[in-house]
């Protein structure tokens, strides 16, 4: 895991200007209205009773978190997330005898994935989410089972190459994601100024890129490589920048449940130190994957190596959420 000061200095290299290229913090704008109280949710049983009472378990998913959690060409969720998910599913089968367990799925976008834990919506969420310690207020995650980082996608045109060259102009984050509170800190803190446009997922992100509103897309590099890998003519964008933050990603399921969290983790740390990851990475980095069986040709990074060593869910929190 990246130390602290690693991560200061690259924020600094992402972020730095020359002095004379340097431009005054913004007057402060008027006070804003009193932000809406936060929704409150009923407490839910835990997991394992409610799926054995309904002989259910909702696993929700992303629309075009590709690799990670997304739809396929007949519209089916897949993904490297969903299949330990699934793992999980065909665990909990197993070891309580529910040979008859049924798998629901449920779309959510970014703003959407902890609500519909808490709200009993959905199980498990399996996607393409950061463990961030203000998440870890409303929810639990489950040993990592990914590393990456925040980046840049633009077009190969602009002459964008870090963070810093889009001062004065407009970004595109997806909303609720650790990139829109990395980029807002940055604003808040006087050390970066930009039209922050906030999508509710990478497609829609994608087509602002596309259409010219926003000259720059912040988010995990692996999604960013999987959609520029999916375009008609990749050569028209670039994966640009310097980590901007590290992004230790998980499975999220609600807090204070321990018996469905120790299966969950059980689960997916086994298929680490089994060795099963690996061919689990392959099929979906390192080998065509639909909908358009492109091979996205992404090893194992360092950390992921030594995480299938030790697997844990412990992260370093250098945003601190």
């Amino acid at each position: 895991m990246m130390t602290r000061l690693t991560f200061s200095l690259i924020l600094a290299g992402a972020l730095a200007l020359p002095a004379s290229a340097q431009t005054p913090p913004a007057a402060p704008a008027a006070a804003a209205p009193a932000a809406a109280p936060a929704p409150t949710y009923e407490p839910q049983p835990p997991t394992l009773d409610k799926i054995r009472r309904t002989g259910v378990i909702t696993l929700a998913h992303r629309e075009s978190s590709i690799p990670f959690s997304y739809l396929d060409a007949n519209r089916q969720p897949t993904g490297y997330a969903l299949e330990l998910c699934q793992r999980v599913v065909q665990a909990i089968r197993n070891e309580y005898k529910l040979p008859g367990l049924r798998v629901q799925y449920l779309m959510v976008s970014a703003a959407e994935r902890i609500p519909s834990l808490l709200s009993g919506r959905a199980d498990l969420e399996c996607g393409n989410t950061t463990n961030t310690a203000a998440r870890r207020k409303q929810v639990a995650f489950s040993v990592t089972h990914f590393f990456d980082g925040g980046r840049l996608l633009v077009a190969s045109k602009s002459g964008v190459q870090r963070l810093s060259d889009l001062r004065g102009k407009a970004i595109v984050v997806n909303k609720g994601s650790t990139h829109a509170t990395f980029l807002n800190r940055q604003i808040e803190r006087g050390l970066f100024a930009a039209r922050i446009i906030e999508a509710k997922d990478a497609s829609e992100a994608f087509a602002q890129l596309e259409k010219g509103e926003a000259q720059g897309y912040l988010h995990d590099g692996m999604v960013l490589a999987s959609l520029r890998a999916n375009t008609r003519d990749p050569s028209q964008w670039e994966l640009v920048g310097e980590f901007t933050t590290v992004e230790p990603l998980a499975v999220m399921l609600r807090k204070d449940d321990p018996e469905f969290k120790r299966i969950v983790d059980t689960t997916i740390s086994r298929a680490m130190v089994d060795g099963d990851i690996r061919a689990i990475w392959r099929r979906w980095f390192e080998a065509p994957i639909p909908p358009n069986n492109i091979n996205l040709n992404v090893p194992m990074n360092s950390l992921m190596r030594d995480q299938i060593r030790f697997p844990s869910d412990k992260v370093g929190d250098e945003l601190g959420g």
